[in-house]
């Protein structure tokens, strides 16, 4: 029996029943001749070896007021066999959308953005989790990829996924913005968000990674009033953090390479060496805005130690 298991894992041979049930199985797969030989290869696995079990996927979210985004990121893992969602007060229909999908909602005081998330990573149940914003959305080729990964054993404890982002209408793709490498999809109970860290935490996993071939889409910021109001939001709460390292910018040289040079290094750094002159217009106006974004944080970091003299 052991021998019939692990032929039948590795497609060595077929177990007894396969000849008696092949039939029911051709025409399935004739319905199937234009998908790509791994899925094929999957799916009959799952119909014919219901022994060789997979690997189950949660996926953990957060989220506010997330209506606008949401219908298009939860249909591209409505596969997943758990979607978890933790909300911090939407006003919108949020949560009426998240539950359409089978999602398992909860509401949780926002209490950063590291915090929040490893509140959704308690929730799930599931053997691997994928942690999404909720303005990402998986390719049908990334789907895929996650799905093949999870189908045996996996190779590593967790992937990362590389990121294309959407700014100002334009799929950014030199500058530094891409690939955005992400640490999303790991072992449940590998890893935790940093916390205490503001809008910018990461995952923090201990031991080898992979790396997924197929891309996230991120649709970041769509337009300049978006764009705008985040970087607003963001370096204000960077700034906080700053302030309370003590990262004041106090003294003259201090001020004069965060607050000016700094920004300017990074944009000619990335818009100039790292090609982000390629992505048009859109791409200027990006690095441009970026540099500004560096300039806000550190001047609202020495703003915040006037203020409390």
């Amino acid at each position: 029996m052991k021998g019939i298991l692990a032929q039948a894992a590795f497609g060595l041979s077929h177990p007894p029943c396969y000849h008696a049930e092949r039939s029911a199985a051709e025409s399935k797969d004739a319905r199937l001749s234009f998908v790509p030989r791994r899925r094929i290869a999957r799916r009959v696995r799952a119909m014919h070896y219901p022994w060789v079990v997979r690997n189950t996927l949660s996926v953990a979210m957060i989220a506010m007021n997330e209506e606008a985004n949401l219908p298009r990121t939860l249909e591209s893992v409505r596969w997943a066999d758990e979607i978890v969602l933790v909300d911090s007060g939407s006003k919108d229909r949020t949560l009426e959308i998240a539950q359409s999908f089978g999602a398992k909602t909860s509401h949780h005081a926002f209490g950063g953005h590291g915090e929040q998330k490893n509140v959704a990573l308690d929730l799930c149940t599931c053997d691997w989790i994928l942690l999404l914003d909720a303005d990402e959305v998986l390719t049908p080729a990334l789907q895929d990829e996650i799905r093949d990964v999870l189908s045996g054993e996996p190779g590593y404890g967790a992937y990362w996924i590389p990121r294309l982002n959407l700014i100002l209408g334009r799929w950014m793709r030199h500058g530094g913005f891409y690939p955005d490498h992400k640490l999303r999809l790991f072992r449940r109970g590998a890893a935790r968000l940093s916390e205490g860290v503001g809008p910018h935490s990461t995952p923090q996993f201990e031991g080898p990674r992979g790396t997924l071939k197929h891309d996230m889409l991120h649709y970041a910021y769509p337009d300049m009033n978006v764009y705008l109001e985040h970087m607003n939001r963001y370096s204000s709460e960077i700034a906080q953090l700053l302030h309370n390292k003590g990262r004041n910018s106090k003294s003259l040289p201090a001020f004069i390479w965060n607050a000016l040079l700094n920004p300017w290094a990074t944009f000619i750094y990335n818009y100039f060496f790292r090609l982000g002159f390629l992505d048009g217009r859109e791409g200027l106006l990006l690095h441009l805005n970026h540099s500004v974004y560096i300039h806000w944080k550190f001047i609202k970091a020495w703003w915040l130690s006037r203020e409390r003299k």
